[in-house]
């Protein structure tokens, strides 16, 4: 398993150069990565190339890349499939998990009426199916209301 390296912000002099631009570092505040010195607009993603000091304090290597967290795992992260609509989830999107299910935000509602849930809101999983507390009820009443009719004793059939 990859775990991702850190970049510690300094606040300390130092007469290293800059792997990235080969600058000697004169700068007061200069991050330290992988060993090395480096000047705050130069540790980059290798793909995006955002500041990493920017966003955040991990960043991923792989290879040669240095790579900020969505890039990683957009490459090499693995991908999924939602629940609901069975479309791709990229490994770098944000995602609502259910027991075994995973599902795209957007996607992350009742399936029978289509409410979607917020932080905190009671759902349930019936099969595999999303309900919202009202459409579980509305499901539990009729499998009892169903149920209880299936159990009656039939007629006895009149022979006169």
């Amino acid at each position: 398993m990859l775990l991702p390296a850190k970049a510690e912000c300094k606040a300390v002099s130092t007469s290293q150069s800059c792997p990235a631009c080969s600058k000697r570092i004169i700068d007061r505040y200069f991050l330290q990565a992988l060993d090395q010195f480096w000047h705050q607009d130069c540790l980059k993603c290798g793909c995006c190339e955002c500041r990493l000091g920017e966003v955040g304090d991990s960043f991923y290597t792989k290879g040669n890349m240095i790579l900020c967290k969505r890039d990683y795992l957009r490459l090499f992260g693995r991908a999924g499939h939602c629940a609901a609509c069975c479309k791709v989830i990229p490994a770098y999107q944000l995602v609502m998990k259910a027991r075994d299910n995973v599902y795209h935000m957007d996607c992350f509602a009742c399936q029978e009426c289509s409410s979607r849930f917020c932080v905190g809101d009671k759902f349930f999983l019936s099969g595999n199916r999303l309900l919202c507390s009202q459409d579980y009820d509305s499901l539990l009443y009729h499998t009892e209301h169903h149920s209880s009719f299936s159990s009656l004793p039939s007629s006895p059939d009149s022979q006169d």
